[in-house]
């Protein structure tokens, strides 16, 4: 499967994948917010395909893009292409998130059972994992509303930037200029908090 979708994407890794990753690693949101548009619904079918669960697909792929946003600068191009990496770190945020669905319903019914709860260091990190999707949420709600609504729709619903100044009835410079506003705020909101985020 991997070499199939990789097949499809030999192009667009020609027309500056690797460029917006330098992009990317530079702090640039418009970056991002390209690279999120070109990879959002392949990478939203397979975590539907793996995860068979629509809300737990959208959390991770935002999660993904948050990586991405993160560790651009660890990005080796000799190592291999950006979509391989890409495909990479979608692969192991599903499979990280299947195995704690299996651990919470295998601890429910055991809770059910009345036998102890066996807690381990995956089911920590898991925990830890909800406390970051939780501080994203709240940085969320702290931008103005232009701003959060705009990135709702990109990074919930997968919509382009073309599509949400079409749906928003708003011009398309001034939706990169809020979503770029708006991805500010949350990294600094994000940074202060001093969370380990990888």
């Amino acid at each position: 499967m991997a070499a199939r979708i990789d097949s499809v994407f030999l192009d667009t890794e020609q027309t500056g994948d690797a460029d917006l990753i330098r992009r990317i690693s530079n702090n640039d949101e418009a970056a991002l917010a390209l690279f999120y548009d070109r990879y959002r619904k392949i990478l939203f079918g397979l975590l539907v395909r793996i995860l068979n669960n629509r809300a737990e697909a959208e959390d991770i792929l935002q999660e993904v893009f948050v990586q991405v946003w993160q560790q651009a600068k660890s990005f080796d191009a000799e190592r291999g292409k950006v979509f391989t990496w890409l495909l990479t770190i979608t692969r192991c945020r599903a499979i990280d998130r299947l195995r704690f669905l299996k651990t919470r319903t295998l601890a429910a019914e055991r809770a059910g059972a009345n036998k102890p709860l066996y807690i381990d260091s995956k089911i920590e990190q898991n925990l830890i994992l909800r406390k970051r999707q939780m501080l994203v949420r709240t940085a969320l709600s702290g931008l103005p509303e232009n701003q959060r609504s705009l990135l709702l729709m990109a990074y919930f619903d997968g919509y382009s930037q073309t599509e949400i100044a079409e749906r928003a009835n708003v011009p398309l410079g001034t939706v990169k200029t809020r979503m770029r506003m708006g991805m500010t705020k949350l990294r600094e909101t994000l940074k202060v908090d001093s969370i380990n985020w990888l």
